[in-house]
């Protein structure tokens, strides 16, 4: 092979590496797969072409007596390489569910709850304290931001009565003149304010990445809700948004 084809063929390979790595996590096997078949294929062509065909024939007739004496003992090691292949999966997605965040929006706020801590915190969007964090506000200011959100969305009075309550318990309720129970402002639609749910809004409230698969929906469903189901002490009103995700992005 001369030193130009020889680049060439880097030059590939290098490309069809940084493809794979361009791929999300849980694309990148198939992806490999896919590269691996391809480069398969391109070989026998080239070897068909070049009339070398031949030698592809030599080499696996070469390699048959090796084969057969490997085959007994990869099959005698099955068993125990899919038992390593389930723990590596499952070591896996132990270190991919590390750090995870789920973010609920609403037109006003925005809150983003941390998987391992379980701690809710918030930004205001829109109105007189647009930008400020909730965990700087004073208690007058909650029920004012309280207030503005009654009269302006829904959502974002649910969303903000939400954090409260995870924040300070049913005490802050002793200084709320609308002296309403958590339960008077919460539904279990899980909607936004327009009824539709967007799939980007989906996967930011299950904590994953757009084009997760079947089963990390799932999973990412079933953590969220042993965490924050109302008969835990969880939240109805991100319940109901937790449910919502995953049946718009599952079609159920």
């Amino acid at each position: 092979m001369n030193p130009f084809s020889l680049l060439l063929l880097l030059l590939a390979l290098g490309g069809l590496f940084l493809y794979i790595q361009r791929q999300p996590p849980q694309k990148r096997a198939r992806a490999a797969a896919q590269v691996v078949v391809a480069l398969l294929l391109f070989a026998i062509l080239y070897l068909a072409l070049t009339r070398r065909l031949y030698l592809l024939g030599a080499l696996l007739a070469f390699s048959l007596p090796f084969l057969r004496r490997l085959l007994p003992i990869l099959l005698r090691a099955l068993p125990f390489l899919a038992v390593w292949h389930k723990r590596r999966q499952q070591r896996k997605q132990s270190q991919a569910n590390t750090g995870q965040q789920s973010t609920v929006r609403a037109a006003l706020l925005e809150m983003v709850l941390d998987h391992d801590s379980g701690e809710m915190s918030g930004r205001i969007l829109e109105g007189p304290m647009t930008g400020r964090d909730l965990a700087d506000l004073g208690d007058d200011e909650f029920i004012e931001l309280l207030q503005y959100c009654r009269q302006q969305d829904t959502e974002s009075a649910r969303l903000l009565e939400t954090y409260l309550d995870r924040r300070f318990g049913e005490a802050w309720r002793q200084d709320d003149p609308g002296q309403t129970t958590g339960d008077d402002h919460q539904d279990s639609s899980g909607n936004t304010g327009d009824g539709r749910m967007t799939d980007t809004e989906a996967y930011e409230i299950l904590g994953l990445q757009p084009g997760a698969s079947r089963d990390e929906i799932i999973q990412a469903h079933r953590r969220l809700m042993q965490r924050l189901h109302p008969d835990r002490g969880g939240s109805p009103y991100l319940a109901a948004r937790i449910n919502a995700a995953r049946s718009h992005l599952l079609g159920d």
